[in-house]
């Protein structure tokens, strides 16, 4: 592609395989950096060029800015994609390889520092005409703790601003337990991200997690690919994604997204982003931006038809858009299971050898692994081996598609998570679409008693 000739894909597992076979559609040569960990990863194999930046530990590799960009000039890498994770919302690694004259696959530095911190970020939605969660007006701090959640209301949640995974969250239901809930969540933040720094937000009691998905060229035009329903989590991490929500209707859909889409034009935002809302009662509430690929991008792409890695080295290679918001069209019904590498009942770790690795075909059917047979899983980073999209005409032809699938994927030698989804499949809520975003926690509870 014209301004682009050599990505560097900065990452590891699934979603370095996934950017790199987008490189390869467009006809661009890639470069794959690994630890001596994922030296036999599939990335590495596929990749036309590859550079070991270091050991195991992610700090002295994938998160190693400095061997990052000497494997750019290496191998006169002139851009990186990030993936998700790592560095992908790192705003000092985009300046860098701005200042070494590197394209990074992703928005400015600029918009990464302002939507990475959650007081920054909410204000500056609220400037954008985004519905967000009523909450404190900035950092909440022990003198103004208690006046802040009677403003709000109980029960509140306890934020760390420059959280992420559900770390530094905590729920204070009444007034004896406010001060026990900030001080943990200060704690935790301190642990978790160097920052101790927390805000408040009214706690809802039974949410969907909705996120809208968006493109920006940077000049001031922007498009909404719709919404994906993320309510099915554990500990804060997403399991099962749908798109398009079971809870929405066509109009609430377009407008929501309209509303997304116009913010991301005022921005002049650039790349891929993610909206998330918490909705409740027909409203929604603003809780996030995540600036770069999510890890269910593929279940839009299944509805839209629309490569999102290809959209996102388009723009960043300056050609733009390569579609209207009026040729966006959503076709079916698409939803993502999340194959990790854990035991399906404790969900502790299981790292090991793959033994036997049978994925399933057909019909709407779409795995993201870089897993095969004899492939050994590190333990050393996320249990994340791959994920299982499925797409219907219809949300119950796809589930019985999923149903089908499921009894198909065959993974050996370690334990992974899709007995749980067969679990799912087949319970009467998910069927009907009814379920929030403490649904799976709670069933989890219910059914390992």
């Amino acid at each position: 592609m014209s301004g682009i000739s050599k990505i560097l894909i900065a990452n590891r597992g699934e979603i370095a395989l996934r950017v790199l076979r987008a490189c390869k559609e467009l006809g661009i040569a890639t470069v794959a950096v690994h630890s001596t960990a994922d030296a036999d990863a599939m990335h590495v194999r596929l990749a036309d060029e590859s550079v070991c930046i270091g050991p195991p530990p992610s700090r002295e590799s994938y998160l190693n800015i400095h061997q990052i960009v000497a494997a750019c000039e290496i191998t006169g890498a002139d851009a990186v994609h990030p993936g998700y994770g790592f560095l992908s919302e790192n705003a000092k690694f985009a300046d860098i390889l701005d200042a070494h004259g590197i394209t990074f696959i992703g928005p400015t530095a600029e918009h990464i520092r302002l939507m990475g911190d959650k007081i920054t970020a909410k204000l500056t939605a609220m400037d954008l005409g985004i519905p967000v969660v009523p909450g404190s007006d900035g950092e909440v701090t022990e003198d103004n703790l208690m006046a802040t959640a009677h403003r709000i209301g109980f029960p509140v949640l306890i934020k760390a601003t420059a959280g992420g995974g559900g770390r530094g969250m905590k729920v204070a239901k009444t007034e004896e337990d406010l001060e026990e809930a900030f001080n943990t969540a200060r704690t935790e933040a301190a642990a978790a991200f160097g920052n101790p720094a927390v805000y408040m937000e009214k706690y809802l009691g039974k949410p969907r997690h909705i996120e809208i998905q968006v493109l920006g060229d940077g000049e001031g035009n922007a498009i909404h690919l719709g919404e994906r329903d993320c309510s099915l989590q554990r500990r804060h991490q997403k399991v099962w994604e749908e798109a398009n929500s079971p809870a929405l209707n066509v109009e609430q859909r377009m407008k929501i997204g309209q509303i997304c889409a116009d913010a991301m034009m005022k921005m002049k935002y650039r790349g891929a982003g993610t909206i998330e809302f918490l909705y409740e009662n027909g409203e929604f509430y603003f809780i996030e931006m995540n600036t770069r690929l999510q890890v269910e991008h593929p279940i839009t792409e299944a509805i839209t038809g629309i490569d999102l890695v290809h959209e996102q080295i388009r723009i960043a290679s300056g050609a733009g858009l390569s579609v209207t918001q009026d040729e966006v069209t959503f076709s079916g019904h698409a939803i993502e299971c999340r194959i990790n590498a854990e035991d399906p009942r404790t969900f502790v770790p299981s790292p090991g050898t793959i033994t036997h690795f049978h994925a399933p075909g057909g019909l709407g059917v779409r795995v993201d692994s870089g897993a095969y047979q004899g492939y050994k899983i590190p333990p050393y980073y996320d249990s994340l081996i791959g994920k299982l999209i499925v797409h219907g005409r219809t949300r119950v032809e796809c589930m019985m598609r999923l149903r089908r699938v499921l009894d198909e994927f065959v993974i050996d030698g370690i334990k992974t998570t899709l007995p749980l989804f067969q679990d799912l499949i087949a319970n009467q809520d998910i069927a009907n679409g009814d379920y929030d975003i403490h649904w799976l926690e709670d069933y989890l509870a219910r059914t390992s008693a």
